[in-house]
């Protein structure tokens, strides 16, 4: 049997990197999975691609920061699929790579919107969905919520945020009777776009270093030799999806070939 079967998902941020590899594994394994993104295109790509497959898919555009988006983007799963069982808040962007006493409150407000304040409202909208069925909300945070880094000031306060939002969230789930587990997910250094687009932009800010040599200081802080791949994140998004992860809520699932184990 596979291992979601019977269970909806709603993925956002899904049109690349470990949005579009937990959409891949999560329909694999027998879930109806729904991809959102701004990036209208680049998710129904990824959703025609799973549909070719064998697997169940729809793709629309979401922002994941207009709280009125949220409820529609429910229903429109639940009308496709039936009531959604599984969440996967994934959006997000990177920062400027600028210092605190340089970094623009433009600059900070965007980061914290779209990396913390779509997570709230992922959140809000997944437990009113889900608190009569019950379901699995999964927060990707980032080893950059439980470590500080220079530079990513408005990234490390927003996946920090993530990090404790979560576990507010569900012990209020617990305490309200709800089955509904909730937990985040923190990546290492991953091998996507999102990651090598943010290398390029701090190798150009600071002038001192190539992307290559960026990237070839961010691989050796790993202990285990290498940076991640998303299909390595996907793989414990799906678990904690699973009915494997039955007495897993609160917690915070690190992935990071040892990063912060230093």
């Amino acid at each position: 049997m596979a291992r979601l079967d019977n269970k909806v998902a709603l993925i956002t941020g899904a049109a690349r990197g470990i949005g579009a590899e937990s959409a891949r594994i999560m329909a694999r394994e027998g879930a109806a999975v729904a991809l959102t993104d701004l990036d209208e295109e680049g998710v129904a790509q990824i959703s025609a691609e799973i549909v070719k497959d064998g697997g169940k898919a729809i793709s629309f555009a979401q922002d994941v920061v207009a709280e009125n988006q949220w409820e529609a983007a429910f229903r429109r799963v639940r009308e496709a699929f039936g009531p959604v069982s599984v969440l996967v808040n994934n959006a997000g962007i990177a920062p400027s790579g600028a210092h605190v006493e340089e970094l623009d409150f433009e600059d900070w407000r965007h980061v914290l919107s779209v990396d913390l304040d779509s997570v709230f409202l992922g959140c809000k909208y997944g437990v009113r969905a889900m608190k009569q069925s019950g379901g699995s909300i999964i927060n990707v945070s980032s080893i950059m919520g439980i470590v500080g880094n220079p530079g990513s000031g408005s990234y490390n306060a927003a996946k920090g945020g993530v990090r404790l939002l979560t576990k507010v969230v569900a012990l209020e789930c617990a305490q309200s009777g709800y089955a509904i587990r909730v937990n985040s997910v923190h990546p290492g250094y991953i091998r996507t776009p999102m990651v090598i687009d943010g290398v390029e932009s701090i190798a150009e800010l600071q002038g001192e270093q190539t992307p290559e040599e960026v990237l070839d200081q961010i691989t050796q802080r790993h202990p285990i030799g290498r940076m991640g791949q998303a299909s390595e994140i996907a793989n414990a998004i799906l678990f904690l999806a699973s009915d494997e992860a039955s007495f897993v809520t609160g917690t915070e699932l690190v992935v990071d070939g040892g990063y912060t184990a230093l």
